[in-house]
């Protein structure tokens, strides 16, 4: 049996759930296809950063697209509790990345000046500033700073939430907006008849007026049989959870982030080893370390839980969003920021699949970039 619908979204991760929520609360009748928790979710392993100030280096326009979804978060988060009790627990009010040793400071001193100049040739901006280390202290008075830090880098855009809330946030509420969720259903195979896009799945056929391939790692399969492109590879990260304690830090901070239940996540790692999602001893003791050498206190804190999820890496690292010119209604997005640009996804990005409305420069993040002659 084949189910119809107007769009048909494939992916119930942090890009798919929140594009579908957004295209039904603008009255669409969207079906959302999702492989389900035995798939390589990156959604269910991420660090809950609404983040700016590490965006965009080599294409300012993602920066600024970052800083723009933060401002929607503002409202995105309270829509959310509205539409289905669930809160978030977004945080706002700026993000430290805390810095240990004199190199790292300068490392992140001239990525700061690089970025600035790449702004200013944008006509844009980048608001980020080294705190020193008693800066940094002032901030964080409730936690002491270990020896070794040399201060932060500190944007007021920054901020997180609870992942598994969001994600379960915009599920509901697609949901109750009316939309169909189709759990553990793989799409193997999309083509257009003439008058519908077909995706042949584990669950039989669905048929749709336009279709948003948003399913991270699986979007190299599906993308080019309707004349889309999206490379991306995988990249293992690595996290650690404390136990839960005492709230002591009052801002979002990274790379070791108190949650709001009170555990500290500690991250992360950056590995090329392909889909490999398991944790290992070495990178765990090295996460381990460095939290200590930031926050001495966490020495005495047990670890209860690691885990590790593959990130779905652009080339450039920057969002792809296209639309197919041979097969027009066909629609890919992909990042592997889901949680920063949630609001944008839910808001901008649903408008542009429903009616084809753009921001200004959305065309920059076109697949097209990577292809010098096109993109020339």
């Amino acid at each position: 049996m084949t189910q119809s619908s107007e769009i048909l979204v494939v992916g119930g991760g942090m890009f798919g759930a929140a594009i579908a929520y957004g295209l039904v609360r603008l009255g669409h009748d969207v079906i959302m296809l999702d492989e389900g928790d035995h798939s390589l979710r990156t959604a269910r392993a991420n660090f809950g950063l609404v983040w700016t100030q590490a965006k965009g280096k080599g294409l300012h326009r993602y920066h600024d697209w970052s800083v723009e979804s933060g401002v929607l978060w503002r409202d995105f988060a309270p829509q959310l509790l509205e539409d289905t009790g669930i809160d978030v627990k977004h945080r706002t009010g700026g993000g430290l990345d805390i810095l240990i040793g004199d190199e790292q400071r300068a490392n992140k001193q001239q990525y700061i000046d690089e970025m600035k100049a790449q702004a200013e040739a944008a006509g844009s901006s980048f608001e980020v500033k080294i705190l020193d280390r008693r800066e940094a202290q002032e901030l964080l008075p409730n936690i002491r700073l270990g020896q070794e830090v040399s201060g932060a880098s500190y944007s007021a855009h920054d901020g997180d939430c609870n992942p598994l809330r969001l994600l379960r946030a915009m599920h509901a509420g697609f949901q109750k907006r009316g939309g169909r969720y189709i759990i553990e259903t793989k799409a193997d195979r999309v083509s257009h008849d003439g008058r519908f896009f077909v995706t042949e799945t584990s669950r039989g056929k669905f048929q749709s007026d336009k279709i948003v391939i948003a399913c991270g790692h699986g979007i190299g399969a599906l993308a080019p049989m309707v004349g889309l492109d999206a490379p991306n590879r995988p990249q293992r990260g690595q996290v650690l959870i404390t136990e839960r304690v005492e709230a002591s830090l009052d801002y979002c901070v990274t790379p070791f982030r108190q949650t709001n239940e009170g555990g500290f996540q500690l991250g992360n790692s950056e590995e090329d080893v392909g889909f490999d999602d398991w944790t290992t001893l070495d990178i765990t003791q090295r996460i381990a370390e460095r939290a200590v050498r930031a926050f001495p206190q966490l020495a005495g804190v047990r670890l209860v839980r690691t885990w590790a999820g593959t990130r779905v890496l652009t080339p450039d690292k920057c969002a792809i969003y296209d639309e197919s010119e041979s097969h027009p209604g066909a629609f890919v997005a992909t990042s592997h920021s889901g949680v920063t640009l949630a609001a944008i996804n839910a808001h901008h990005i649903a408008k542009w699949v429903s009616n084809g409305e753009t921001e200004p420069g959305f065309e920059q993040f076109s697949a097209k970039r990577f292809d010098v002659s096109k993109a020339s």
